[in-house]
């Protein structure tokens, strides 16, 4: 898979994990919204906004979303590890996770065929 394809698959995935992690998970009887469950969807909306700049600053465009997506790696795996109880909200973790380890090895193998290119 070419890293701007995986890109966007994963852009489409962390947004409707947000969305769905938003307005979708069902709530305690004391729990309310938290907007930090936008993150993932505005994260996507910063990948998708990278894949239209990456035809012409490829470069530039794939080092920023290799950033990205590690930080939300990270960010996903301290979360689910958070989460006790193997629930709707713990798989959304999981999914996030899979999505964003597999974007970021795409994108690491893509760098270092372009560095092998260069010898």
């Amino acid at each position: 898979m070419k890293p701007l394809t995986a890109n966007y698959l994963n852009a489409i995935i962390l947004i409707a994990a947000g969305i769905y992690g938003y307005f979708l998970l069902p709530l305690g009887p004391d729990e309310k919204r938290s907007a930090t469950a936008l993150i993932p969807a505005f994260s996507g909306l910063l990948l998708v906004i990278l894949g239209f700049i990456w035809p012409s600053k490829q470069r530039l465009a794939a080092h920023i979303a290799s950033v990205v997506v590690l930080i939300l790696l990270v960010m996903c795996i301290m979360r689910f590890f958070k989460i006790e109880d193997w629930n709707a909200k713990k798989y959304v973790f999981l999914i996030c996770i899979l999505s964003n380890l597999i974007t970021l090895i795409i994108f690491i193998r893509s760098f270092v065929a372009a560095r092998l290119l260069k010898k």
